[in-house]
This record gives structure tokens, sequence and C-alpha cells, in this order.
């Protein structure tokens, strides 16, 4: 039997996409997702995320997306107060130490709500970096929390979510039949994370990111597909 974790990234980036997220996860296969703390719809997701408390529910810590919870973190924002964006971002470039009271207070607010994280990862994958993996490996035990793979790759001295993590479903690989094609990719036994990104568009959605429609095909296709035989959520 092959275990899924469905796992839907950006909680709390929108409403549009908190929405999204709930009603896959209400209606579909997704069953867990991960949260940004620091987006106009963080408040919103961590209401819901209280409403639905067998939805698994990490942090996607941010690097790369909106304005840090601290204030004193100069090497991690632009001119204006932001987050660096991804085009621009080099990890070799910021203070490791500023990284690490950020995250810190990304994790601590999301626990200071009330809610118990299963797992964090990362808006853009930058905590799979090897330049930041000392800092993930220090959250993760004080924490106690397991962290994403990078595909089949772990983050070394790190508890790693699943045995692997696929990121195929995105963009030109979400297809119809990206579910029922799984038992011929995967090996009987795994447990697999599979990212998605559900939503429904809203304007916070449509200015804030550059993937968008897309997302509303991944929300049809999770929300209607018939898992294989041999393959079961987790």
């Amino acid at each position: 039997m092959i275990k899924l974790i469905v796992n839907a990234d950006d909680f709390g980036l929108s409403r549009g996409v908190n929405n999204g997220i709930i009603d896959s996860y209400l209606y579909g296969i997704v069953n867990s997702t991960s949260m940004m703390m620091n987006m106009s719809g963080t408040e919103h997701a961590l209401h819901l995320a209280k409403k639905y408390p067998e939805l698994r529910v990490g942090i996607h810590l941010v690097l790369t997306c909106g304005r840090p919870i601290l204030e004193d973190v100069p090497s991690l924002v632009d001119e204006n107060g932001q987050f660096k964006s991804l085009s621009i971002f080099m990890a070799k470039n910021i203070s490791l130490d500023e990284l690490e009271r950020e995250w810190n207070a990304q994790i601590e607010r999301f626990i200071h709500s009330g809610l118990n994280p299963t797992h964090f990862d990362s808006h853009h994958h930058v905590h799979t970096l090897i330049e930041l993996s000392p800092v993930v490996k220090r959250l993760s035990e004080k924490f106690g929390i397991p962290v994403r793979r990078n595909g089949s790759i772990g983050i070394d001295g790190v508890e790693s979510l699943a045995d692997l993590t696929l990121f195929d479903f995105y963009g030109e690989g979400v297809t119809p039949h990206y579910f029922t094609n799984l038992p011929a990719r995967l090996q009987d036994g795994v447990t697999v994370e599979i990212m998605c990104h559900p939503a429904y568009l809203d304007n916070n959605l449509l200015k804030g990111s550059s993937y968008t429609y897309k997302r509303l095909v991944e929300l049809d296709i999770l929300t209607s597909v018939n898992l294989p035989e041999n393959t079961c959520l987790l």
C-alpha cells in the first residue's frame, strides 16, 4: 500500500487560497497543509485550522514573500522592508542569526495561537538550501518538528515528514491522471508527500502570486479524483 500525505502549501496567503484548501480537505484528498504566518490571510487560516482540527497543519516558513514578523532583520529585507523576492534572493548574503530569529518567530506565532504543528517546510523550498541547513536542523530539534524532504533527499540530522516528497503536481504536471498513475511510479509501502496548491482566485492572490489560474485546476482534480486501490491517505 502506498500512503499519501497530500499537502496544500500557502495556507494563509489569502482568503481564496484558504477556502480552496479547506474545500480540498472537506470534499477531496488534501489531508495536510502548511501555513504562512506573515500574510494577509494568516488570521483567517488560524481560525479555519481551529475549526477543522483533524486537518494536519504545519508551518510554511517564509523568506521570499511579504514582510518579516521581526523588524531587526536587515539582511533579509529590501529597501522597503519586504522580504527579498526569489529572483534576487541569495542565501550567501543573509545572516543566519537573523534568519533563525525570524523563522523562530514564525513558528512561535503558530504555536502561541494554540495549534500544534505537524511539520514544517518553506515557501519556494528555501529550507532545502544547503547554506540554511544549520538553521533548519536547530529549529527542528528545538521544536521537535519533522521537515519536508527535497524529493528523496533528507536534511542531514533532521527527521523527515515522509520517505519521499513529490513536487510535480504543479504547472504542466497538473493532470487528471496524476494520482491514478502513482502506483506505476512508486514502490509499495512507501509514504509519499505530494505538494499541491489548490485555491479560489481573489485579488490578493492575483496580485501576489505568479501561480494563479492553475490553482483552480488543482482544486477541481483534488476534489474529484478517485485514488487507485493500492493507494491510501495516511
